[in-house]
């Protein structure tokens, strides 16, 4: 799960609750998926003016997960 957040807001407590949220549902989502031989959620909270085309999921995954 991919999220972009305006780089001023990447703290304020709206977003630290939903992230806390998000990362609680890709877990749960992750620990049903392995019943059925699926693939893992992660949740990647980044700031929106990093955004760039030749960006990989790789990439993101490693600088902006969240666990």
């Amino acid at each position: 799960m991919l999220e972009p957040k305006a780089k001023n807001e990447m703290t304020t407590p709206e977003v630290a609750a939903k992230t806390d949220a998000a990362v609680k549902w890709c877990k749960n989502a992750t620990n049903h998926s392995k019943t059925y031989n699926g693939k893992p959620w992660k949740y990647l909270l980044k700031p929106h003016d990093i955004i760039a085309e030749n960006m990989t999921l790789s990439l993101l995954s490693s600088q902006f997960e969240i666990k």
